[in-house]
C-alpha cells in the first residue's frame, strides 16, 4: 500500500530563518498553493494597522486569517492540490493545533523546520528590511525580532515525527 501524497506542508521557523523563501521554493517544486500569513496580514489589515502594533490587535487578526486559510486548505485538499502554509508556527501548541486539524480533516501533513542561528537570522532581517525583496511584507524591528525570540519553541524530533516529516 502506498502512503497518501502530502497535501499540507507546514513550514516552521523563527524570524529570518528563511521560511518564506523555503515555502516559495517548495511550492514551486511541488505545484502547491502557498499561503503566507505575512501576505494575508499585510493585504487585509496593513492599511488599518495602528501606529503602535499591540499583540492583542495582531493575534486576533492572525487567528481570523488562519481560520480562512483552513477553509482554503480543505477546499484544495478535496481537489488534490497540495498547500504550503507559511505561518511562522512559533509554538508547539500552534503546530499541534494545525496537525490536529489536518488529522481531523484527513489531510496528510508534513512539518518542515527551517533553522538558522540567531545572529544570521537578524542579519537576514536587516538585509530584507533594506532590500525589500520578494519575501518583504513589512519592516521587522529589533524589538519585534526579540519579542518573537521569547516565544519561539523549536520543534523536537518527536514533534516532527508526529507530523510524519523530516527536517527541511
Amino acid at each position: 500500500m502506498t502512503s497518501p501524497a502530502i497535501l499540507l506542508h507546514v513550514v516552521a521557523g523563527s524570524t529570518g530563518a528563511g521560511k518564506t523563501t523555503f515555502a516559495m521554493e517548495l511550492a514551486a517544486r511541488t505545484g502547491a498553493l502557498r499561503l503566507s500569513i505575512d501576505e494575508w496580514m499585510h493585504r487585509l489589515f496593513g492599511p488599518d494597522q495602528p501606529a503602535e502594533i499591540r499583540f492583542d490587535w495582531m493575534i486576533e487578526r492572525v487567528n481570523r486569517c488562519e481560520a480562512q486559510m483552513w477553509s482554503v486548505i480543505e477546499g484544495a485538499a478535496k481537489l488534490g492540490v497540495p498547500v504550503v502554509a507559511d505561518c511562522g508556527f512559533t509554538s508547539r501548541d500552534h503546530r499541534t493545533r494545525w496537525r490536529d486539524c489536518a488529522v481531523a480533516a484527513g489531510i496528510p501533513a508534513m512539518l518542515h523546520h527551517v533553522d538558522v542561528g540567531v545572529e544570521e537570522r537578524w542579519r537576514r532581517v536587516e538585509q530584507r528590511n533594506r532590500e525589500k525583496g520578494p519575501s518583504f511584507q513589512f519592516e521587522v524591528t529589533r524589538e519585534m525580532f526579540d519579542f518573537v525570540e521569547t516565544m519561539w519553541e523549536a520543534p523536537t524530533a518527536e514533534e516532527i515525527a508526529a507530523f510524519g516529516a523530516a527536517r527541511a
